[in-house]
């Protein structure tokens, strides 16, 4: 069986190395989620928010473990990889509290309209569902899917990314010992190739992915021609659009963060800083000065602001974007290289202008600390460009002025929009794209009722 290796990207030492599952382990892994199934029926609503909060409890009790073990898996800044284990308990409580509520179903008040003494709805969990789950965020990701379809009554298989398999083991068995029945969640240590035999198996009903493009098109193939649900989370390139009004210092402090939080590696990061002629030479200036003081370094240190990206190949592709758009003349206002003098996969905060149609930076997703900065002369010139990218997860917009608000609230092509703030996941709000960045929504009551069987219910 193939090894999974885990490789710490800031020195680039294996850190631990798993086989792959066989068949048979497979196999018992799916049997014992549809069993669990049943067992999460019987235990009803109550029983299961108790399993969430014990399980939000005791991985707030590992959680500097945890963050430790993000941080040297992937290479998150040790700080962020804190944020991310307490959001994640966060939204376990979030569930465990909000799911009834959510999946209530309703009761129409007067059923003698079609001809019933009783009608209704009511949301039935959908059996077993697959997630197919990203390294960047690797107990996050993972979490935003486990909660709510767990306290639907789902059980849930996690096919992790093959580069942060600790975390994958970690996750995978974190809420049986918190009280679920075996099997209610769990790890499968496979392959990508392996993915499409486990979606085709006829006790899995449904498949969520958080990934590439060409990731979410391999599966949602395969879940459509066995006709089941999928969610898809793709790539962004999400447009941050500052215009004159905007106060200039807010929105370049905030344009850094959006852009180098995860180092970077985020689909909701920033990725497109599209700014008003007016005001473009001094934001761009204050932008640039700003990455350029980053702290990069070792990302277990409290002070580090920017760590290495989480794999050599991810630093090829950033480097091969950034090379491509200098050759045919762009030109880079800070950055635009590795950190030699460093170990590890460590690529330099980066600012890019000067950016034309014939460069891929324009079309394509980099991930990583790169910006790619547009000037503007009016505000339908930047809808155009903002508009013009193939990916619509999500997007910021910078402004003052009220009717330049709504406006780019109705006319921006994402599934989020973010005045005077950058685009960020909340436990509250739904999550999730449009056109190539997927479909399906993750989180607060829309996010729970993806794996669900919205049943109509009729009595004469």
């Amino acid at each position: 069986m193939t090894s999974m290796r885990s490789v710490n990207p800031t020195t680039g030492e294996t850190l631990a190395a798993f086989d792959e599952d066989d068949d048979s382990t497979v196999d018992a892994k799916i049997a014992a989620a549809a069993t669990a199934v049943e067992l999460l029926a019987r235990a009803g609503w109550a029983q299961r928010a108790e399993w969430m909060a014990a399980t939000a409890d005791l991985l707030e009790s590992e959680g500097d473990e945890v963050a430790a073990m993000i941080t040297a898996e992937m290479g998150k800044p040790i700080a962020q990889s804190r944020a991310e284990v307490a959001k994640s308990a966060h939204t376990m409580r979030y569930y465990a509290e909000h799911a009834y509520e959510f999946l209530e179903g309703r009761t129409l008040e007067n059923p003698s309209v079609v001809n019933a003494s009783a009608a209704g709805t009511r949301f039935d969990p959908l059996g077993v569902v697959l997630a197919v789950m990203p390294w960047n965020y690797p107990i996050w990701q993972v979490v935003r899917f486990a909660a709510p379809a767990l306290m639907a009554g789902n059980a849930g298989l996690l096919k992790h990314a093959s580069n942060v398999p600790q975390s994958a083991r970690y996750i995978g068995e974190l809420f049986a010992r918190a009280g679920f029945p075996e099997g209610s969640f769990s790890t499968l240590l496979i392959g990508s190739q392996r993915v499409a035999e486990v979606i085709r198996d006829a006790r899995v009903a449904a498949v969520t992915l958080t990934g590439s493009e060409g990731a979410g098109r391999s599966i949602g193939a395969t879940a459509g021609d066995v006709l089941k649900k999928a969610v898809l989370e793709l790539g962004g390139s999400d447009p941050f659009i500052v215009m004159p009004s905007a106060e200039l210092d807010a929105a370049v402090e905030i344009a850094v963060k959006a852009r180098t939080i995860n180092n970077g590696q985020a689909c909701i990061n920033a990725k497109r800083f599209i700014v008003h002629e007016e005001i473009f030479d001094e934001f761009s200036r204050k932008f640039a000065a700003r990455m350029s003081a980053l702290v990069i370094g070792d990302p277990s240190d409290d002070q580090t602001e920017i760590g290495p990206l989480a794999t050599e190949s991810g630093r090829r592709d950033i480097e091969a974007l950034v090379e491509d758009a200098r050759d045919k003349g762009a030109h880079v206002l800070t950055g635009g290289a590795p950190v030699d003098e460093r170990d590890g996969w460590f690529y330099a905060p980066t600012v890019v202008t000067g950016i034309t149609r014939d460069m891929r930076l324009f079309s394509e997703e980099a991930f990583g600390p790169v910006a790619s900065l547009y000037k503007v002369g009016s505000l339908d010139e930047a809808l155009d460009i903002a508009n013009e990218s193939d990916f619509g997860l999500g997007s910021a917009f910078w402004s003052n002025d009220q009717e330049e608000i709504d406006r780019v609230v109705r006319e921006i092509e994402a599934g989020a929009v973010f005045v005077n703030g950058m685009t960020i996941s909340f436990a509250e709000l739904p999550f999730g794209g449009i056109k190539r960045s997927g479909f399906g929504r993750e989180l607060s009551m829309e996010g729970i009722r993806e794996f669900c069987n919205l049943k109509t219910v009729w009595v004469a």
